[in-house]
């Protein structure tokens, strides 16, 4: 405690600076005294990042925007002395939840397959699926690690075993809504219950996709920008 209050003390002193064998050294720590820097608008779409650097509201510099992520792009300056920058807007996309890699009961996968993802042909096959198991109980005799088999109506009387389908090509709203949600495979599993389960099966290649499609999004609604050297986009 003692040695503490002595370092402060020290501390308070004036600081000197010291010249060895060329090189300029100071006693005491020194901290730069940054420039402020403006802090990001918030918005919730591309839309409205749009809007505001069309405005030119508050900037007359050149302006990059970074897109980061498939669920966020920022735009900023160039760095000032202190190497720092000020971010003018910022946008987040407001996307519906989905745990992957987590089982549903077949009545919340239904809704999640309906509210969530984007209609296409392997969704319609797996709501047909969902929508008509008949027993509580999953078939494992027939199950290889890829195909399942499933007890499901087949008509307003009958039952038949169906498979279920895998991998399956799926276009959950992952990133801005302005842009097209990119395709990617997913692994359908079920299991006692019965519950329904994707995993993702494309190592990630999606968010590249989203990037490219929110990037040329961008290009198309901020050309006239770009070709006055104003703007530049990367991702």
């Amino acid at each position: 405690m003692i040695r503490e209050a002595l370092q402060y003390i020290v501390g308070m002193g004036k600081a000197e600076t010291h010249e060895v064998n060329g090189q300029a050294y100071s006693d005491k720590q020194l901290h730069v005294i940054k420039e402020p820097t403006a802090d990001a608008i918030n918005v919730r779409s591309l839309s409205g990042l749009v809007e505001y650097i069309k405005s030119e509201y508050e900037w007359d510099e050149k302006l990059m925007i970074h897109v980061v992520s498939p669920t966020e792009v920022v735009c900023f300056d160039a760095l000032n002395t202190n190497k720092n920058r000020n971010e003018y807007i910022q946008a987040n996309a407001m996307i519906p939840s989905f745990n992957f890699d987590n089982y549903y009961d077949t009545e919340s996968f239904n809704i999640k397959l309906q509210s969530v993802f984007v209609q296409n042909e392997d969704r319609d096959i797996m709501l047909k699926v969902v929508g008509n198991i008949k027993e509580e109980d999953v078939k494992t005799y027939g199950d290889d690690g890829v195909s399942q088999l499933v007890t499901a109506k087949s008509g307003a009387a009958s039952v038949t075993d169906v498979v279920v389908p895998n991998p399956v090509s799926l276009k959950p709203f992952r990133t801005f809504v302005e842009v097209e949600q990119p395709v990617s495979e997913f692994i359908f599993r079920m299991r006692r219950g019965p519950q329904c389960a994707l995993f993702e099966a494309d190592g990630g290649a999606w968010k590249l996709h989203a990037m490219k499609n929110i990037k040329n999004y961008l290009i198309s609604n901020l050309q006239e920008e770009i070709n006055a050297d104003k703007i530049v986009v990367i991702a």
